[in-house]
């Protein structure tokens, strides 16, 4: 019996053609994606939903929020499985949105093209196939939401863009793929251990957090005036293990007394360090402030984290107390 694959569109370049001004622009629907697929048919039976058809970067939290929803009531009412396209520009905040939210076993696969549906050498209906023979492998079961692109599959945590035009642009840092296909066939090779679900009971916006990266020469004008501008805490990609100039400690303070605060490194590999420096600005001074540690997530992440935090959690203990416990988990798995 063919397993049944909720396959939903957002838009992005997957179903971009060309536009009144000569560029990409979001056009196709998810019929349009998936209704010329050559698996075998015995394989799976495809139900189209279009939520959205918009470029990633115009993406909201809400809206993504408001999908992973859906996708809970449609598991729920018996798809085996769900297929997600959408622009790579975003397509890893929306995978790790989705595995923060989702706890169902049936694996969430997320998929996207770096060449428009038009092109003479479109990756869109490979990437789409790919993902759907993840989705039906009973391997892919309870390991959360997957990035399946160029036969790779990476998971939610690690997977980041690294590449602006090539059609392999994912890797997952510091683990590599969680898997790949091969012969058609799906492989393996290691298996993270699943945070716990967030249960965010509503899509209702209104929880900003800033992301901000720490520069040579930075002052301290931004981080003053997050409060002022409406935000609810904030994500900072210090140098190095996360460091911070020691100009900017006394303004650190005070806002992590307003609102949470998470230090992150901006570095694309490493771990963010906890008790190695202890100079002014350093891990050490950053925790004595106040300030959390990010755990393994990217500031990307770390963002992602805390706004769906604000979201379930209106007391900012609680929040801090859930950041920590899910960074502490992150770096034990």
């Amino acid at each position: 019996m063919p397993y049944r694959i909720l396959a939903i569109s957002l838009g992005g370049t997957i179903a971009m053609t060309s536009g009144a001004r000569g560029g990409l622009t979001p056009s196709l629907a998810a019929d349009s994606l998936f209704g010329q697929l050559s698996l075998p048919g015995d394989l799976a039976s495809v139900e189209t939903w279009t939520a959205l058809t918009v470029a990633s970067p115009s993406l909201t939290i809400p809206q993504i929020v408001s999908v992973a929803f859906e996708i809970r009531k449609r598991l729920a009412s018996g798809f085996d499985g769900v297929v997600l396209v959408q622009g790579t520009d975003t397509l890893e905040e929306t995978a790790f949105i989705l595995d923060c939210l989702l706890d169902d076993q049936a694996p969430v696969i997320v998929t996207g093209a770096m060449r428009g549906a038009r092109s003479s050498s479109a990756d869109g209906p490979a990437n789409i196939e790919a993902a759907i023979r993840v989705a039906c492998d009973p391997q892919s079961r309870g390991r959360g939401t997957l990035v399946v692109f160029d036969d790779e599959i990476h998971a939610a945590r690690y997977v980041r863009k690294v590449h602006t035009i090539s059609v392999s642009p994912f890797r997952s840092w510091g683990r590599g793929p969680m898997g790949r296909i091969v012969d058609g066939k799906v492989r393996y090779c290691w298996r993270n251990e699943r945070l716990p679900s967030i249960a965010v009971a509503s899509a209702e916006a209104g929880r900003p957090v800033a992301l901000l990266k720490f520069a040579l020469g930075q002052d301290d004008r931004i981080l003053r005036a997050l409060p002022d501008l409406g935000y609810r805490g904030a994500v900072i990609e210090g140098a190095g293990g996360g460091h911070l100039a020691e100009a900017m400690m006394p303004a650190v303070r005070e806002l992590a007394g307003a609102m949470p605060v998470v230090f992150a490194s901006r570095c694309p590999l490493g771990p963010v360090l906890r008790s190695t420096y202890a100079y002014a600005g350093s891990e050490i001074d950053l925790l004595d402030s106040g300030a959390l540690h990010a755990g393994d997530f990217c500031g990307i992440k770390a963002r992602l984290l805390l706004t769906l935090l604000l979201m379930a959690f209106d007391d900012a203990a609680a929040v801090r107390a859930a950041f920590r416990h899910r960074a502490d988990l992150s770096l034990a798995n």
